[in-house]
C-alpha cells in the first residue's frame, strides 16, 4: 500500500526515509510498528478526548474508528491528544477567562505536534466550542489534507414533559432567584437535563461550528448531524480516515477548500440557523490562517442578506437532534443552495463541490424544523452585526426569535462580569435600563469571557426583553434576548464603552445594525482625556501572554500575523 504514496514529497520522509533516520525508525518499532506501516504516510489523528465534559467524552472511541479507515486508505494513524477547556463548566466564574485562550492553544499545540513529529496529514476530531475552531484553524494553518469530524450532540433531557438543554438549568438559576421556580424543581431539572455524551444540544456555539464545519468544506456531509451517542457516527469516522487518504493521494489542502466563498457559505448557514454570535469572531480567525482578510463587518455584511429558516434553540424550537432526524444540515443547505444563498461551485473534502454532494438531497414538506427559504422565519439572519458612536468597530447580537429589534434606555456600568452577576441575582436593576458589562474584552479581560449565567438569570427572571446588555466581552450561543457582545474597541484600549456613565443613553437598532450612545464627539474626547488603562489580575501566565498578543474581536482575537506573513507552509517542508 505504502508504494502508492510518493514519499519524496510528504513531511514524513524526515523521519522515515534513508539511513540517517534510523534512530528515528526505532522508536516507531518501539511502539509496535512494522517497517511497511513506518513507509506509509503517517496521519495525525487528533483529539480533544477528556473528562472535562460529556462534549468530549466520546471521541477517544470514535478516534478508533478514524484510524481503522486510515489504515484501510494506505496510512499510518498517529493518535495524539489536545485540551479543551468546557464552557458550560467554565461559565460564570474565573475559568471562563480560559475559555478563548483555549481556542489558541488547541490550534498551536495541533500545530506543534504535527510539525514536530512531519506528520503527512490530519483528521481532527472536537466537542466543544473553542475546540472546533480550534481544530480547523490548525488545518488550515498547517495546510497538509484535513478533515474535520464533529463528536456530535447530546440527546435531550426530559423535564415535566418537555425536551430540555443544559441551558434550561442556567435560565432554571434566574427563575429560583426570581421566585418562578422552587430549589426542588431546579436539583430534578439538573439530574435531567443532560442525559449522554455529547455537545449542548441546540444551535448554540458547537452545534453552530460543527454546521459551519459542513458548509465551509472540511467536514464530509452528514456528518455533524448524528448524536454522539449514536454507533451510526463510525461510519463517518471511517469514511473520513478512509477519505483524507484519498485527499493526500489528489493534493487536495485545506486551503483549496477554505476560500472566500467557502466562508460566505459559513456565514449564510449561521444567520440561517440563528446560529451563535461566536461564529462572528471564529470564522474571521479561520480566515487570517489562510491570509484572507475577512472581519466582522464582512460576516455582518452576509448575515443581513441571508434568510432565517431554522428554527433552533435558543431563539427557536427544536434542538440538533431533530435536526438529524428530518436530515442533518445538508438538509437546510440545500433549500439555501436551491434559493441561490450558497455557492455550489465551492470545493470540499469529498473532492466534489458542495452542489454534487447535494444533489441527491430532497427537501422534506413534512416538518417545520427548516423552512423553506420563500416562507423564512424572518427575511433577514439570525445574527445581526451593529456599529455606532459606541463601537466603531462594531457589535453583535443574535436577533432570532427576537420580538423586539430596537431598544433606548439608560447606561447601568459594571466593570466586570461578577459586579453584574451579582446586582442582577440581588435584583438591583430596573426595566429599560441597559446593562454595560466592560473591561472583558480578549485583552481587559483577558480572556473575552461569555457572559451566560448573567443573561440566563435575566431571562429566568422574566426581564429577558425589558432589559438590554451590551458587553466588549462575549456570549454564549446559547444566549438569547437583547445582548451585544463583542463590541470594540474594547475597554481596556480605551474604546468608548469604558467611557460611559450610568444614565449615559443607549440607543440600539437591530434592523438598522447601529448602535450609539447619546453623546457628541466632544463629550467623548473630553471624557478619553479623563481614561486612564487599568491593569487585570493576570501579570503571569498563559493568560498574561495571551494578552500581550491578541488583537481586536473584530479581526477574530488572534494572536499572531497569520497567513499573509507566511514564508513557507508546512505541508511544503
Amino acid at each position: 500500500m505504502a508504494s502508492e504514496f510518493d514519499k519524496s514529497k510528504l513531511p514524513s520522509r524526515h523521519v522515515t526515509e534513508g539511513y540517517e533516520r534510523a534512530p528515528h525508525r526505532s522508536y516507531y518499532y518501539a511502539m509496535g510498528m512494522s517497517e511497511e506501516e513506518v513507509h506509509r504516510p503517517l496521519v495525525g489523528v487528533a483529539t480533544t478526548w477528556n473528562e472535562a465534559a460529556p462534549c468530549n467524552i466520546a471521541l477517544a472511541r470514535q478516534a478508533q474508528v478514524v484510524k481503522k479507515g486510515v489504515k484501510a486508505g494506505g496510512g499510518s494513524p498517529r493518535e495524539f491528544t489536545t485540551i479543551t477547556v468546557t464552557d458550560g463548566i467554565a461559565m460564570g466564574h474565573q475559568g471562563m477567562k480560559s475559555s478563548l485562550v483555549s481556542r489558541e492553544v488547541i490550534a498551536d499545540s495541533v500545530e506543534l505536534t504535527m510539525r514536530g513529529h512531519c506528520y503527512d496529514a490530519l483528521v481532527g476530531l472536537a466537542g466543544c466550542d473553542k475546540s472546533l475552531p480550534g481544530m480547523m484553524m490548525a488545518m488550515v494553518r498547517l495546510n497538509v489534507p484535513a478533515i474535520f469530524l464533529y463528536g456530535g450532540s447530546i440527546l435531550p433531557g426530559k423535564f415535566k414533559g418537555k425536551d430540555v438543554t443544559v441551558v434550561d438549568v442556567f435560565e432554571g438559576v434566574g427563575q429560583v432567584a426570581g421566585g418562578r421556580m422552587s430549589e426542588s424543581d431546579l436539583h430534578t431539572l439538573e439530574l435531567a437535563a443532560c442525559p449522554s455524551a455529547g455537545s449542548c444540544g441546540g444551535q448554540f456555539t458547537a452545534n453552530t461550528m460543527a454546521m459551519v464545519s459542513e458548509a465551509i468544506g472540511l467536514a464530509l456531509p452528514g456528518s455533524g448531524g448524528p448524536p454522539a451517542a449514536y454507533e451510526s457516527r463510525d461510519s463517518y469516522a471511517e469514511w473520513a480516515g478512509r477519505q483524507v487518504m484519498a485527499l493526500l493521494k489528489r493534493k487536495i489542502r485545506p486551503r483549496d477548500v477554505v476560500t472566500r466563498e467557502a466562508l460566505r457559505n459559513a456565514c449564510v448557514v449561521v444567520a440561517a440557523s440563528g446560529g451563535s454570535t461566536n461564529a462572528g469572531l471564529h470564522l474571521p480567525a479561520i480566515a487570517h490562517e489562510c491570509g484572507i482578510k475577512f472581519d466582522l463587518f464582512d460576516v455582518a455584511e452576509i448575515f443581513k442578506q441571508t434568510p432565517y429558516i431554522a428554527d433552533l434553540k435558543p431563539g427557536g424550537h427544536y434542538i440538533a437532534k431533530d435536526m438529524y432526524d428530518i436530515g442533518g444540515f445538508p438538509v437546510l443547505m440545500k433549500t439555501l443552495l436551491d434559493g441561490g444563498y450558497l455557492n455550489g461551485d465551492c470545493l470540499t473534502v469529498t473532492g466534489n463541490t458542495i452542489a454534487q454532494n447535494l444533489k441527491d438531497v430532497v427537501f422534506p414538506t413534512d416538518q417545520d424544523v427548516v423552512r423553506p427559504v420563500a416562507s423564512p422565519l424572518s427575511p433577514t439572519g439570525g445574527v445581526v452585526g451593529l456599529r455606532g458612536n459606541l463601537a466603531p468597530d462594531g457589535g453583535i447580537v443574535k436577533v432570532a426569535g427576537m420580538h423586539r429589534l430596537q431598544f433606548s434606555g439608560p447606561a447601568r456600568c459594571f466593570d466586570s462580569e461578577e459586579a453584574c452577576f451579582a446586582a442582577v441575582m440581588a435584583k438591583k436593576y430596573q426595566e429599560g435600563e441597559v446593562l454595560v458589562i466592560r473591561y472583558e474584552g480578549p485583552k481587559g479581560g483577558p480572556g473575552m469571557r461569555e457572559m451566560l449565567s448573567t443573561t440566563a438569570a435575566i431571562y429566568g427572571q422574566g426581564m429577558g426583553e425589558k432589559v438590554a446588555l451590551i458587553t466588549d466581552g462575549r456570549f454564549s450561543g446559547a444566549t438569547r434576548g437583547f445582548c451585544i457582545g463583542h463590541v470594540g474597541p474594547e475597554a481596556a484600549v480605551g474604546g468608548p464603552i469604558g467611557l460611559l456613565r450610568d444614565g449615559d443613553i443607549v440607543e440600539i437598532d437591530a434592523e438598522k445594525g447601529t448602535l450609539a450612545v447619546k453623546l457628541t464627539e466632544a463629550e467623548l474626547q473630553q471624557r478619553r482625556q479623563a481614561w486612564q488603562p487599568r491593569k487585570s489580575d493576570y501579570q503571569s501566565g498563559t493568560i498574561w501572554k495571551y494578552a500581550q498578543t491578541v488583537g481586536p474581536a473584530r479581526a477574530g482575537a488572534v494572536t499572531h500575523p497569520g497567513g499573509a506573513a507566511e514564508t513557507h507552509v508546512y505541508a511544503d517542508i
